[in-house]
């Protein structure tokens, strides 16, 4: 049987995927942060997160999120080329470098 609060953290994940879907990505990181913070590991809820910031142009948050996502699934492409990409709207090319190539690597488009 599932908790109350498990189903609550479920639906606000829902919530800010619709959010995200709709062009809201500000609304959807404020409402994805809630359910990272109760459920750190949770790399669906960080990928999404991570997502949300990017569209919204929070880019250290994004970066942020990321790189927790990396170290949590080191294999994980789409999270490797992501964390790359926002390191070059970053204008840290060199350290982007290093995970375009783990990207490239994985076979991440």
């Amino acid at each position: 049987m599932m908790r109350e609060f498990e189903l609550d953290l479920h639906s606000e994940f829902l919530r800010a995927d619709l959010f995200l879907n709709m062009g809201q990505p500000a609304e959807a990181a404020r409402i994805l942060q809630g359910v990272v913070d109760a459920e750190p590991g949770n790399q669906a809820a960080l990928e999404l997160l991570a997502r949300a910031y990017y569209s919204s142009a929070q880019l250290s948050r994004a970066e942020e999120a990321l790189s927790k996502l990396v170290v949590l699934a080191p294999a994980n492409g789409w999270a490797r080329r992501a964390l790359a990409r926002t390191l070059e709207r970053l204008s840290r090319a060199d350290e982007a470098a290093v995970h375009h190539r783990m990207a490239d690597a994985l076979g991440a488009s």
